[in-house]
């Protein structure tokens, strides 16, 4: 009853709820980078993802073909340091300013798949806003926080990709039950040195197991559910709302207050994304390898 629900939900609901959902994980992770550091936080996270992806649902192993494998891997990989290195700009940069530089990689991708040149203007008039979100003219930005969030933003545009692909072969949360293990191998090297120098004291494994929960688990299990039924272009420019909710986030969980510069960049990313939406839907659909469990 509840997967009927989920699957009868539009599919641009889904990418809202998940991206609420990751930015608040987002929020909440600040606490936690301070005490392991963000790669440290970002490999505990996965690894708790794992405890409660496997609970909820077991992994397809059965269901696995060949051609199937290396891309799994690539979105497991492409998750783990999306999520490590998006956690060390939010270490430097406000969390809104992090999101919005970040989202120039799937914004680079609904550009490049589109096969309507109509449908570049909502990109356009996005990527205009990201840069009043960001405020370039405005005091000295922190430069290592800035690359982190370029290089988690080129992460995003291949997770994006590879989401697609692996959400019409596993449907519901079967597809994040088998990247998510790949995301904490590859985040191991250097997750599990910063939480060994860090300082992990008696809350920090119950506060990521409650972050892992919204992020990796229902984040990335809606996101891989919307993507069966939307085109890389719509996506990705509803996704240009993220950086309105990473500011939002930031000014509830962090008190991060924004500008009148931002929120005029929020209005235009807001009107990019609801303009994207409208043509979202695939015309067909891929029947997955395994049912959600």
């Amino acid at each position: 009853m509840i997967r009927q629900r989920v699957a009868g939900m539009p599919p641009w609901t889904m990418v809202v709820a998940a991206m609420l959902s990751m930015q608040l994980s987002n929020a909440l992770s600040v606490p936690v980078i301070d005490q392991i550091g963000p790669a440290g936080t970002a490999w505990l996270r996965m690894c708790c993802g794992i405890v409660f992806l496997w609970l909820i649902a077991r992994p397809a192993i059965h269901s696995l073909r060949r051609k199937d494998i290396p891309t799994l891997i690539a979105l497991g990989v492409a998750t783990g340091f999306m999520t490590a290195f998006f956690l060390a700009a939010v270490d430097r940069i406000p969390l809104g300013t992090a999101v919005a530089i970040e989202f120039l990689g799937p914004l680079a991708v609904a550009g490049i798949m589109s096969k309507q040149r109509k449908a570049l203007i909502w990109p356009l008039l996005a990527l205009i806003g990201v840069v009043l979100l960001t405020e370039p003219w405005r005091g000295r930005i922190d430069f290592a926080g800035v690359c982190f969030a370029l290089i988690a933003g080129t992460c995003w545009g291949l997770y994006n990709l590879f989401t697609q692909h692996v959400g019409d072969q596993f449907s519901g949360i079967s597809g994040p039950s088998l990247t998510i293990p790949v995301a904490a191998l590859a985040t191991l090297p250097v997750g599990l040195p910063q939480v060994i120098r860090g300082e992990f004291t008696w809350w920090v494994l119950p506060a990521v197991a409650g972050i892992a929960l919204i992020s990796p688990v229902i984040a990335f299990g809606l996101e891989m559910l919307a993507l069966r039924h939307m085109t890389h272009t719509a996506f990705g420019t509803l996704l240009s709302i993220e950086p309105a909710f990473g500011i939002l986030i930031g000014l509830l969980v962090l008190a991060q207050t924004p500008t009148f510069m931002q929120l005029s960049g929020i209005a235009l990313v807001v009107l990019a994304g609801a303009a994207a939406q409208r043509d979202g839907r695939r015309t067909t659909e891929h029947p997955p390898n395994q049912e959600q469990s």
